[in-house]
Order: C-alpha cells, then structure tokens, then sequence
C-alpha cells in the first residue's frame, strides 16, 4: 500500500514537470510568434495595432484631395500614389497628430514625405494635405476635390426609398446602385462649396460623378455602413418633381 502511494505521488510529480515543460515551450512559442506577427506584420493586417486601427479607419472612408493641394502636390511631383503607399506602410506619429477632438487629423510619414488625412466626425471622407503639421489645417469649404480612392464594397452606395428618388434613377439610367459606385470609382468628385460637414445628425456631402458624360451630383450622408443618397441633381430631373 505504501508503494503505491509513492507510486501515485512520483507519477504526479512527474505529470506536473511535464504539464509545466509544456506550457513553458507553449508561452515560449507564442511570445515569439507574437514578436513575430508585430514586427513583420503591423502593416499588413493587424488591425488591433493602433496605428492600424487608424489607417482602416482612414481607408474605410472616400479618400478625397482638394484641387488646391493636388496643384501643390504637382509642384513638388508627389502623386496619389504616394497617398496610397503612405497608407499601407507608412507610420502614424501620434505625437504630431490631434485625436482629442471629433474632427481628428493624424500625420502620416514615409520616407521623406508627410501627408496629414482628416477624419472628420460622421463624415465619410478623409481629406488628405500636404506636410506634417496640423496647425493651421481645417476642412476645405471652397471648390472641389477628387475622389482618389474608394473602399471595395460594391454594395456600399444606398438610394432612399420612395417615389421621386425612383423617378430621379429612371430619368438618369442609374437604377443599379453598383452601376453608381463604379461610376463613384472611376470619376467621383466632391463639391466643398455645396457640402456642409458642420450639420448634424449627419454631414451632408455633394459629390458628382460622370455618366453618359453628364455630370450628376449627389446629396449624400453616412448611414451605418452605406453612403445614403437623398437626391441627385441635374437638370433633367425637373420631371420628378411635378
């Protein structure tokens, strides 16, 4: 009997020194593997990494260049491009950038260039400038601007429901609304004279785009998920109207 006890007491000595080896070698593993994933990987996916979390929330929005900066960005050869690459591996400095109030702007640097993007309160557009400074910075309220990049979510763009908005997509031939975000792709724009990001409950923008080569424009707010179309504008579109 005595035998067997020690036995029994040996043998779960034997299974914690072990059970311990193993999860030893397991945190071993997974602090390096976590090492691992942070340095070779923070920009390129790892959405919990806060300068991440800023850049998805800067790519989940219209990403928009006033015509005023695109004529500095000429001057200087700098081209969208450069935006882009600044998104996917550039580094946020947090220390130049303002995230206290609703109206953030966060400076982005890579290599030699800077970039500021705003992320504006319940505004669906992040307008991007030039430099790496926030003094002096506020939102474009005169001209307009170009759509440089829009998220890949084909069924992002939402019309209102009813009678004339109906009547407003027949007369245009935009009943689709994937038709809509491609035309939103490949030639929108944004009016900052006629958007107000300034009313609540929800910003209005203006933007345009081209279809058929007319210029349409469009009265849109941010609704959860979707860009929400509540008009469109051209001059065609006086029969809904009667």
């Amino acid at each position: 009997g005595k035998m067997r006890v020690e036995l029994s007491i040996f043998a779960k000595k034997r299974f914690m020194e072990s059970l311990l080896r193993r999860l030893k070698y397991y945190g071993v593993g997974f602090g390096i593997g976590t090492v691992f994933v942070i340095f070779f990987f923070q920009n390129r996916g790892c959405s919990w990494t806060p300068s991440n979390r800023v850049k998805n929330a800067i790519l989940d929005r219209l990403i928009v260049v006033s015509d005023s900066t695109k004529a500095q960005m000429d001057k200087k050869n700098i081209t969208y491009n450069s935006i882009i690459n600044a998104l996917n591996d550039g580094d946020v400095e947090f220390t130049k950038s303002d995230k206290s109030k609703k109206d953030k702007l966060y400076v982005i640097e890579r290599k030699d260039q800077s970039f500021v993007f705003s992320l504006p309160d319940e505004s669906f557009i992040s307008e991007v400038f030039l430099g790496d400074a926030i003094n002096g910075i506020s939102a474009t309220k005169k001209g307009s601007g170009t759509i440089i990049r829009v998220p890949k979510d084909e069924n992002m763009i939402y019309a209102e429901e009813g009678e004339r908005i109906a009547c407003q997509q027949e007369q245009l031939g935009l009943i689709s609304t994937k038709k809509i975000y491609e035309r939103l792709k490949s030639s929108g724009r944004i009016n900052f004279e006629k958007s107000d990001l300034s009313v609540r409950p929800k910003p209005e923008h203006y933007i345009t785009i081209i279809n058929k080569g007319d210029t349409i424009g469009m009265t849109m707010i941010w609704y959860k998920t979707k860009l929400n179309i509540s008009t469109f504008h051209h001059s065609s579109l006086e029969l809904c109207d009667r």
